[in-house]
């Protein structure tokens, strides 16, 4: 049953917000910084009642830990198709995705990604990548915040797959903050018990920032192994939480 409700919310709302969409379009045209923000609180609004109706309970720690007066590079663990919703809904920033090209082909869904710049990474090909990542970095310099999930995948283990480090170059091309984002939880909505949609306790972690340019050489080096050290131990203090 919850499965035809999150399915019924999703059409519903590619139908109706159709035509809001095109009313954005012509405002990003002179004011883009309003098209984004406009469009991610309509993207949260509608993320909000797909979760509800899925049953999802949310706890979220940390969102102090965000600053307030700088773009950040998210980095997350990525469990579930569900990440995306459950970080939009309580993210305190206008924030663009780094998601998977096959997701530019999803139709509705790749129009509202484009209004809050996400961006589609195409890991075949490396000169497309390094275009997608480049402009990332402009988007930072903008002033919005990215995330990015560095396992590449989703990852059902208890263990994180390796990070991997091309995919922290945002924060070290622009000097921004990073900050951990542990998700506990979220593949329980959904990817444990295909096609099924049930109820789930997820925990959410915004980590304190990290600034590349204070870590010690040897860790600067590795800068992804270190902050996947840090989401492990995040994961690890939440998972008696869910």
């Amino acid at each position: 049953m919850r499965i035809v409700l999150v399915a019924l919310a999703m059409v519903l709302f590619f139908i109706l917000s159709f035509p809001i969409y095109l009313v954005l379009i012509l405002v990003g045209k002179k004011n883009p910084h309003t098209k984004v923000r406009v469009s991610q609180s309509i993207v949260s609004w509608a993320f909000n009642i797909v979760l509800r109706c899925a049953g999802t309970k949310r706890t979220v720690i940390g969102a102090e830990n965000v600053p307030s007066d700088s773009a950040v590079l998210y980095v997350f663990n990525h469990r579930s198709l569900a990440d995306i919703p459950i970080i939009y809904t309580s993210v305190p920033t206008l924030t663009g995705f780094v998601a998977k090209k096959e997701i530019q082909k999803v139709p509705f869904l790749n129009l509202w990604m484009r209004n809050v710049n996400c961006l589609f990474l195409d890991r075949d090909d490396m000169r497309a990548g390094l275009k997608t990542i480049l402009q990332g970095i402009e988007y930072i310099k903008q002033g919005y915040s990215m995330a990015i999930a560095p396992e590449g995948t989703r990852n059902h283990d208890q263990e994180l797959l390796p990070f991997k480090e091309g995919s922290l170059k945002m924060a070290e091309k622009t000097g921004c903050p990073i900050i951990p984002v542990a998700i506990n939880h979220s593949d329980a909505i959904f990817e444990l018990h295909m096609p099924w949609v049930r109820k789930a306790h997820v925990v959410v972690e915004y980590g304190k920032p990290i600034y590349l340019n204070e870590l010690p050489k040897e860790e600067r080096k590795f800068a992804g192994a270190h902050v996947r050290t840090v989401i492990t131990e995040m994961l690890n203090k939440n998972e008696p939480l869910v």
